[in-house]
């Protein structure tokens, strides 16, 4: 199995479809790198993901709003195309297993609708708790 994990904020308000009777939340996540190039001018490159949470725990649909931050995990899907201009692209996209909500969009003040919300189908619905202050090596990574 591959695994996509991906945190970043949310380019607009989720789409909530139903699809052969079965619900459907759509939305796009974007993350964005910060680096230097070779004549040290700091870049930015920022990746979308296209995500599909096929759940009926539509609810968490009110939460996936324009500027949330969020974690998701599921299994990825890359599709190429050639775009209008006549120049072949890729698509990034994320059947999506687990969501979580970080932190409020920029509409928002409270934290209090944090949480994790994970598809009934898949077999582990959070992340693992860990201690950040505990570590056992040099290459441990902070989660």
């Amino acid at each position: 199995m591959i695994k996509l994990q991906i945190i970043g904020n949310l380019g607009k308000d989720c789409i909530v479809k139903e699809v052969n009777g079965k619900n459907v939340i759509n939305f796009s996540v974007a993350h964005t790198e910060r680096y230097k190039d070779s004549q040290g001018n700091q870049k930015d490159r920022t990746t979308w993901v296209e995500c599909a949470y096929w759940t009926d725990r539509t609810a968490v649909a009110q939460y996936l709003t324009k500027g949330r931050t969020v974690y998701a995990e599921g299994s990825p899907e890359a599709d190429a195309y050639t775009n209008k201009e006549g120049v072949a692209a890729a698509t990034l996209r994320m059947r999506v297993q687990n969501v979580q909500l970080l932190g409020t969009n920029s509409n928002e003040n409270n934290s209090s609708n944090q949480g994790m919300v994970g598809n009934p189908e898949s077999t582990s619905t959070s992340m693992p708790k860990t201690d950040p202050t505990v570590t056992s090596g040099a290459d441990d990574l902070p989660f």
